[in-house]
């Protein structure tokens, strides 16, 4: 016995080296190298890891799987695609696959946002568009209109354009430099609100602070206001009910872009295809992504009014680049492949429905933990809420070992901060509803 420990040392250390060369994301590299959580398997709603022990995806992946894992109809046809055509480069070039993805996408879309640009991540949509609203401005004569409005709390990826508008503050403290000319409103998490499934009934006043930057700095200044419709990442603050309608009217009156950010919300997760028609507030650009492959490929995408579009466009001299922006990888065969046999999966099996059908036994399920002790606050909308737990001392610590935790019980969500963010696939049945809340609750109980 006394020779064991030395040699479980060397197999300790031999691990540790091979994960070294890996520099994970959003990770305390030390502490997941010194545990690692490993997934190996998915299929359907489950995970599987090293052991072969099964746990629940309560979390659509990163809210990117709506359709569950495995599909065999995406793989099928990114591969058949692969032995096609592997690639081309998008500038001066195409392929069919990205004109029909396009003209899919924008069947879908609200109102006139069918002029559809790709990207490779949300990240990258979200400053395509930033882009684009000051393209737009600049063809219409109005090139001081350079400043952007966001909110606090909000995230709007880590490319130093989403990272300016970002609202959260660790995405931002380390990283200074960022983009000039961008001001936030307030979050719209509001104390009255709480544990209040869907839109609350207070905080529509927040909407005040873009008319409040609007006397401060001139509309002749702002380019655009851009809000995810549901603040997802942060722990899902549903916006307070009359809320998106008036930043609606005050972006017509003064001529300003609105954008949502429907990276997160996008693709059935509110009981539409996009929050934009589950709130009947359509906006002047969507950014997408995540569900737009169902994870299956990494690709973003920037649904555009065809006013916008016409209007730059139609300023170019004859045979100039209209819109000089671009990426290697925009819209490649392989992602617009996966997006289309997305999309089908989506129609044939009616998942945007099915979702909203589930919806209720879902928000019911998860504010049924409402009584718990240890819970601060439910949320939630459509497919998707969040319970944010008292703080223990340090603001985090709790939320952290408490996804820990739920993944050692069977469970994989996302945590910022002490929020536990739920949004399964909408393949899901009640069964799976109820095996996510009975988890929940008995890893609730321990914290």
């Amino acid at each position: 016995m006394g020779h064991a420990e030395p040699k479980l040392d060397a197999q300790a250390d031999a691990r540790s080296a091979a994960l070294d060369a890996y520099w994970m994301p959003f990770t305390p590299n030390r502490e997941f190298k010194a545990e690692p959580r490993m997934v190996v398997r998915a299929e359907g709603m489950y995970y599987w890891n090293e052991r072969g022990e099964r746990i629940i995806d309560a979390a659509s992946g990163l809210f990117c799987c709506a359709a569950g894992h495995g599909r065999k109809e995406i793989a099928a046809a990114v591969g058949r695609q692969l032995a096609e055509l592997d690639f081309i480069a998008p500038f001066l070039r195409g392929h069919p696959g990205s004109f029909e993805f396009a003209r899919r996408l924008a069947e879908l879309t609200p109102g006139d946002l069918d002029r559809i640009f790709f990207a490779n991540s949300g990240s990258e949509a979200v400053d395509t568009a930033m882009k684009v609203a000051l393209a737009y401005h600049q063809a219409r004569g109005q090139g001081g209109r350079t400043m952007f409005v966001s909110r606090e709390r909000a995230y709007h990826g880590v490319n130093f354009g989403g990272l300016a508008l970002s609202g959260l503050v660790n995405n931002r403290r380390r990283f200074a430099l960022t983009l000039p000319g961008v001001v936030h409103m307030r979050h719209t998490q509001v104390a009255a609100n709480r544990f209040t499934p869907g839109e609350g009934a207070h905080g529509v006043e927040l909407a005040e602070d873009l008319q409040r930057f609007v006397d401060l700095y001139g509309a002749e200044n702002i380019a655009a206001c851009i809000v995810e419709p549901i603040a997802g990442s942060t722990g899902c603050l549903v916006p307070p009910k009359g809320y998106l309608g008036r930043l609606r009217e005050i972006c017509d009156r003064h001529g300003i872009l609105l954008v949502f950010d429907e990276v997160i919300t996008g693709f059935g997760r509110t009981g539409q295809a996009f929050a934009a028609q589950s709130f009947g507030v359509t906006p002047d650009m969507l950014t997408l992504a995540k569900g737009l492959t169902n994870g299956a490929q990494p690709m973003g995408a920037v649904a555009i009014s065809r006013r916008i579009h016409d209007t730059i466009v139609g300023t170019a001299p004859e045979h100039a680049i209209e819109f000089f922006h671009g990426y290697t990888y925009s819209g490649h065969p392989a992602a617009c492949a996966a997006g289309l046999a997305t999309l089908d999966i989506y129609r044939d099996e009616a998942l945007f429905e099915r979702g909203r059908a589930l919806a209720p036994h879902f928000l019911d399920a998860i504010f049924s933990l409402r009584d718990l002790p240890v819970v601060a606050d439910i949320r939630g909308y459509g497919m998707m809420a969040a319970i944010e737990v008292h703080v223990d001392g340090q603001p985090g610590r709790r939320g952290h070992a408490f996804q820990k935790r739920l993944f050692d019980r069977g469970l994989h969500l996302k945590t910022t901060g002490d929020a536990a963010i739920i949004a399964p696939p909408l393949i899901a049945t009640r069964d799976h509803v109820d095996e996510i809340a009975a988890i929940l609750r008995r890893t609730l109980t321990t914290l």
